[in-house]
C-alpha cells in the first residue's frame, strides 16, 4: 500500500446532526430532487387541477365562480392562499418540465455529459424555472 493511501481519511459511519448540516448538495443534485418535488406537488395537486379546468371551461357563469375564487376565496379558503397554492403549482408543472428538457437533453447527447456540463445545465434550469415563475406570479398576483 502506497503513502498516499494511508493518508487517505476513512468514513464509515455519518452522522446526520453533526455531518449533514456542513454537506453542500451541487446543483445537479438541487435540480433531481426538486424535480421530485414537483412530480409529487403536481401529483398531489391534481383534484385542484381538476377542479379548476372544470371550472374554468364548464359555463360562463361557472367562470366567474372561479376567477373570483381568487380574490375573495372559496368558503373558509381565503383567496390569497388560492393564489399561493396556484404558484406552488406554477412553479412545479415550469420546474418539472425545465428539468425534464434538461434530462432529455442529457439523454441525446450522452457523450458530451461532463460534470461541468451536469452544473451549467442545473443551474440554467433553476434560472428558467424561478424567472418565469417570478413572471407568472406577477401576472397571478395582479402586479401587470
Amino acid at each position: 500500500m502506497t503513502e498516499l493511501a494511508k493518508k487517505r481519511p476513512e468514513f464509515r459511519n455519518i452522522n446526520a446532526i453533526t455531518d449533514l448540516p456542513s454537506y453542500r448538495l451541487p446543483a445537479a443534485g438541487i435540480v433531481s430532487i426538486l424535480h421530485r418535488i414537483s412530480g409529487v406537488i403536481m401529483f398531489l395537486l391534481l383534484p385542484f387541477i381538476l377542479w379548476m379546468f372544470d371550472m374554468s371551461v364548464s359555463s360562463e357563469i361557472s367562470f366567474a365562480g372561479f376567477t373570483s375564487a381568487f380574490s375573495a376565496g372559496l368558503g373558509f379558503v381565503p383567496g390569497w392562499f388560492i393564489k399561493l397554492v396556484t404558484l406552488a403549482l406554477i412553479w412545479a408543472y415550469l420546474h418539472h418540465f425545465c428539468a425534464g428538457v434538461r434530462h432529455l437533453r442529457m439523454d441525446m447527447n450522452h457523450d458530451s455529459v461532463t460534470k461541468e456540463s451536469g452544473k451549467s445545465s442545473a443551474v440554467v434550469t433553476l434560472t428558467i424555472s424561478v424567472a418565469l415563475t417570478l413572471i407568472l406570479g406577477a401576472k397571478l398576483f395582479g402586479l401587470y
